[in-house]
């Protein structure tokens, strides 16, 4: 197993023809659609995460790295390579993981744990918690009948069989058509829901047959669980993110392409219809991101390295309703294989190398202007056909960013009623009149949003 070929072909997978999406969970339930996904943080960190910052600030979700046993290594990646089902990792063990559910819980916020169940490992050795184990056999869960026939690295991808039968860069691949395996899998995920779990994301989701994963879900306590499925989309590709959708959210990486393209070289006035007017997957069951672990560091998307860029397309992403939201919350790197610092362990934000994006103040207030406007439709659209852009969701709030490099002054029609709100960007007042307006200056670079739940700083 090449090093740098297992971070890239993490997140190599791809596929789809938009297809009409079945009846499936949509985003996630409840008030509150916005996850934060605290990358390689442990679970001891992630508790009190929950509590100072993701709570207060309406985070629906936390979504924690893989917690089973894996293989060792400083690097994330070993991190995707299971050697069994217990909760043995880098990050803690099980009493830290159930102790961070319940903390979670107690702050408000829901638990997605990032399942990986295509695959084991690539080599031999011992695990994180002690296992012995070699790449085709797991004493005590998985021999070499349990693995798919094919053991050679997946090649093309437009053979459906190559893509969901053969190795993703070497990593034996479980035959999840086997009922032996599916009942396994499903019994780490049950394990996982006795601990209070509340949703899974699906780690290389387009190696397994979507039928696979609806047996396997079937099989779980609570069937309607939240689940979000990695497929990544390829033009002309055998295995469609279409083809999921009736198992539950489908992660739209598209989403996350576009908008890098958009902010680095387009005009953000082309954003009027984004969503399916650009052929996406259908809102209810996508899941979008700005970027996430494994884009950031193979550049096909934005990452914390594009500044304002950044920031900005993901105040965007926070106001525009598409889709149910990840906010990526990982740590500086220059070597793409590098392992978390201090294990995972985080001190204090913006320490030790900890980016913690999901409490820049520019993206942090814009999860209360998603839970403020959830469910209201996009109004007042404004732009000056080129980087600068304005719209309303409703009568609940407004929203300006002015991704222009020079200043704007300029008088803004919304739907909002008259009085006082503050700007969340940057906590100064707003006056909108009685016919709905208000005038401002923007920065270069910079947002303004308003909505009903903060009117006044």
């Amino acid at each position: 197993m090449a090093r740098r070929t297992l971070a890239g072909a993490l997140a190599l997978a791809a596929a789809s023809f938009v297809m009409a999406p079945t009846a499936a969970q949509a985003s996630p339930p409840g008030t509150k659609d916005v996850t934060a996904v605290l990358f390689e943080w442990n679970f001891a960190s992630v508790a009190r995460e929950c509590t100072t910052t993701l709570g207060p600030a309406g985070y629906g979700y936390v979504q924690v790295s893989p917690p089973a046993e894996h293989i060792q290594g400083a690097q994330w990646w070993t991190s995707y390579q299971p050697v069994s089902y217990k909760i043995a990792g880098r990050l803690g063990d099980r009493t830290a993981f159930r102790n961070m559910v319940n903390t979670c819980h107690a702050a408000g916020v829901k638990v997605v744990v990032d399942a990986v169940v295509n695959h084991m490992s690539a080599g031999s050795g011992t695990g994180t918690g002690g296992s012995s184990y070699t790449k085709y056999d797991y004493p005590g869960l998985y021999s070499s009948y349990d693995f798919d026939n094919c053991t050679a690295q997946i090649t093309d991808y437009r053979n459906r069989a190559n893509v969901q039968n053969c190795e993703l860069v070497g990593l034996a691949d479980l035959d999840t058509g086997e009922d032996y395996v599916r009942g396994r899998i499903a019994g780490y995920l049950n394990d996982l829901l006795s601990l209070g779990v509340d949703g899974f994301r699906i780690d290389a989701a387009k190696h397994i047959a979507a039928a696979d994963l609806a047996d396997i879900k079937s099989r779980l306590t609570n069937p309607s669980v939240y689940w979000k499925q990695e497929v990544i989309y390829g033009s002309g590709e055998a295995v469609q993110p279409g083809e999921y959708t009736g198992n539950g959210d489908v992660q739209e990486f598209r989403y996350a392409y576009d908008l890098k393209r958009v902010f680095t070289n387009e005009n953000l006035a082309y954003l009027k219809n984004y969503g399916e007017g650009w052929g996406y997957l259908n809102s209810s069951v996508a899941g979008v991101f700005v970027d996430n672990h494994d884009t950031e560091r193979n550049g096909s998307t934005l990452s914390y390295k594009d500044n304002a860029n950044y920031t900005l397309a993901n105040v965007f992403m926070l106001a525009w309703p598409y889709g149910a939201p990840d906010i990526n919350s990982g740590y500086e790197f220059s070597d793409t294989d590098a392992g978390p610092p201090n294990g995972g362990q985080v001190t204090a934000c913006w320490q030790n190398g900890w980016k913690c994006q999901h409490a820049w103040p520019e993206i942090k207030s814009m999860v209360a202007f998603r839970n403020a406007t959830r469910g209201e439709a996009v109004t007042h659209w404004w732009d000056n056909g080129g980087d600068a852009i304005a719209f309303g969701r409703g009568a609940k709030g407004y929203v300006a960013i002015n991704h222009e490099s020079a200043a704007l002054t300029r008088t803004y029609q919304t739907s909002l009623p008259a009085g006082t709100y503050c700007n969340v960007q940057n906590n100064t007042t707003v006056t909108v009149d009685s016919s709905g307006r208000f005038t401002a200056t923007l920065g270069g670079n910079t947002a303004l949003a308003i909505h009903v739940g903060r009117p006044s700083c």
